[in-house]
C-alpha cells in the first residue's frame, strides 16, 4: 500500500502530471528574469564574499561553515549515484537538463537563501534558525502553511534522504569489498549519532573541514580523466546536447526522458527551490551583514554542485563505459566507469569517494530536520532523543532496502518539500527583489552594507503594489 501511494504521488510530480517540472522552470525563469540575471552579472562577486566569511560568532555560524553545511547536504548520493541514475535512464542528454535546471536554479536558491536571513530568528540557546517554516509563517503569515513544510522536510531531510544515502554507501562498499550491507548501515548509524549529537556548529565544523576536501580531490581525479580522454571529448559533448532534444535516440521518448530524469536528479542534487539550503542559511553570520549576502554564497553552492562535481561525474561515465542500459542503474554505474579509467582501484576510489560525500549529508540532514523541532514545541531532550531515534533507525532500515523504493521515497519527500517551498518564494517575491535592491544600491554608491528592516519597507510596499497590479 505504501508503494502504491508513493507511485501514485510520484506520477502526478513527476510522471504524467509533471508539476515539478513545470513549477521548477517557471520559478528559475521568474527570479532569473526579475532579479536581472543575477547568476551571470553578479558570477564575480560571489566569490568574493567567500574572503571575509570565516568570522562567526556564538549566535550562529560563518557564511563558509553555513556553505559548506548545505554543500554537504547537497554533494552526496546526486553527485555520483543521481547523475548515474539519470544517464541509465534519460541518456547523455540528461545531463543538458541538469545544467538547466541548475542555471535557472541559482536564481531560485538566491531567493529562497534571501529570505532565510531575512526572516531568520534567535532560538531559546541564542542560535540562529530559519528556512521555509519560518518565511511562510512570518512572511505569508500562515501557519498551516508553515507547518505543512516542516512536516514535509522532518520526513524528508529527517528520515527519508539519509536512508537514499546510507543504501548508496553500503551498495558501493558491498560491491568493491562483499561487505554485508546491514552491518556497514550499523556502523554509518553509530559514527552519524557520536557527530550530530554536538549539534549545528558541530556539524558545521565537521562539514568545514571534510567538503573542501573531499570536493577538490574528486574534481581532480575526473579532470585528470578527462585530460587523458580528451581526443573522446568532444564527441561526449556533441552527444550531450543532440541527445538532450532526442536527436540522437531511434526510441520514442528519448527527449521527455531526458527532460524527465535530468530535472528530477538535477534537483536532487542542488536542491534549488526545495527549501533546504534556506535553513543553513539562516543559521550563517554573513558578512557582510544583509541577508542578500548569503543569497551570493548559497547561489555559488548550486554552481559548485551540479556544474561541477555533477560535470566530473558524467564526465568520468561518458567517456568510461556503456551508458545504454535502459534500467536504474545507481553507484555501480559510476564504479564500472572509474574501473574501466583506472583498474580495480577506481571502483576503491569510488567507494571511498561516496563514502565521504554521501556521510556528510547523512550529517547534515540531521540539522535540517533539528532546526524546526521548536515549531512543534519539541526542541527538548524527550523530542530531540526520539527525532535522533527515528533518524538513526531509517539509516539503519535504508542501508538494507532495494534501490528503486529508496530512490521513490526520496523522490516524493523532495517533491512535496519542493512544491510548497516554490509557492511561498513566488509570493515573497517582492520581498526578495526590495532586499536585493536595497543591498545592490548601498554597493553601488559604496556604503557601508547592513541591513535593516526599515531599509526596505518604502521599496517592499512599491514592489507589492507592482506584484497586485496597483502600480
Amino acid at each position: 500500500m505504501i508503494n502504491d501511494v508513493v507511485a501514485f504521488v510520484n506520477n502526478i510530480l513527476w510522471g504524467q502530471g509533471q508539476v515539478l517540472i513545470y513549477m521548477l522552470l517557471i520559478c528559475g525563469i521568474w527570479f532569473t528574469v526579475r532579479l536581472k540575471f543575477v547568476q551571470l552579472l553578479d558570477f564575480k562577486h560571489m566569490f568574493s564574499l567567500l574572503k571575509n566569511s570565516n568570522k562567526d560568532d556564538e549566535s550562529g555560524i560563518s557564511s563558509f561553515q553555513a556553505l559548506c553545511t548545505s554543500l554537504s547536504a547537497r554533494v552526496g548520493t546526486g553527485n555520483l549515484a543521481g547523475v548515474a541514475v539519470a544517464i541509465s535512464l534519460g541518456g547523455a542528454g540528461a545531463i543538458f537538463w541538469m545544467w538547466v535546471i541548475a542555471f535557472l536554479g541559482m536564481a531560485t536558491g538566491y531567493a529562497e537563501s534571501v529570505l532565510g536571513q531575512t526572516y531568520k530568528i534567535r532560538d531559546a540557546n541564542g542560535q540562529y534558525r530559519g528556512g521555509p517554516a519560518y518565511y511562510i509563517k512570518q512572511g505569508i503569515k500562515n501557519s498551516w502553511f508553515s507547518i505543512l513544510f516542516a512536516l514535509c522536510l522532518f520526513f524528508g531531510y529527517g528520515f527519508v534522504f539519509s536512508a537514499v544515502q546510507a543504501n548508496t554507501i553500503t551498495d558501493a562498499i558491498n560491491n568493491s569489498y562483499g561487505i554485508p550491507t546491514h552491518y556497514t548501515g550499523l556502523v554509518i548509524a553509530l559514527v552519524a549519532g557520536l557527530i550530530v549529537i554536538g549539534g549545528l556548529r558541530a556539524i558545521a565544523k565537521f562539514a568545514e573541514w571534510v567538503v573542501p576536501f573531499m570536493g577538490i580531490t574528486y574534481v581532480l581525479v575526473a579532470l585528470i580523466i578527462t585530460l587523458l580522454n580528451i581526443q573522446l571529448l568532444p564527441g561526449v559533448i556533441a552527444d550531450i546536447f543532440l541527445s538532450a532534444f532526442g536527436l540522437q535516440e531511434a526510441a520514442a521518448g528519448a527527449f521527455a526522458a531526458a527532460v524527465k530524469n535530468g530535472i528530477q536528479r538535477g534537483l536532487y542534487s542542488n536542491e534549488a527551490g526545495s527549501g533546504s539550503v534556506p535553513q543553513a542559511a539562516a543559521s550563517a553570520s554573513p558578512v557582510p551583514n544583509h541577508p542578500v549576502s548569503q543569497g551570493y554564497v548559497q547561489m555559488l553552492g548550486v554552481f559548485f554542485d551540479t556544474m561541477i562535481l555533477c560535470t566530473a561525474t558524467a564526465f568520468i561515465i561518458l567517456l568510461g563505459t556503456d551508458t545504454s542500459v535502459g534500467e536504474m542503474q545507481g553507484i555501480q554505474l559510476t564504479q564500472l566507469a572509474m574501473e574501466s579509467h583506472l583498474g580495480s582501484m577506481g571502483g576503491d576510489f569510488v567507494a571511498a569517494a561516496i563514502g565521504f560525500f554521501s556521510f556528510t549529508s547523512v550529517v547534515a540532514n540531521y540539522a535540517y530536520g533539528e532546526s524546526n523541532l521548536h515549531l512543534f514545541k519539541l526542541d527538548n531532550k524527550v523530542g530531540k532523543s526520539l527525532f535522533t531515534a527515528g533518524y538513526l533507525m531509517m539509516i539503519v532500515w535504508g542501508s538494507m532496502a532495494s534501490l528503486p523504493t529508496v530512490w521513490a521515497m526520496a523522490d516524493m519527500a523532495l517533491g512535496l518539500m519542493t512544491v510548497v517551498n516554490v509557492i511561498a518564494i513566488m509570493i515573497l517575491t517582492p520581498t526578495v527583489i526590495a532586499v536585493t535592491k536595497d543591498y545592490q544600491q548601498k554597493r553601488k554608491s559604496q556604503q557601508t552594507i547592513t541591513f535593516s528592516e526599515s531599509d526596505c519597507e518604502i521599496q517592499g510596499e512599491l514592489e507589492e503594489k507592482i506584484w497586485k497590479g496597483e502600480a
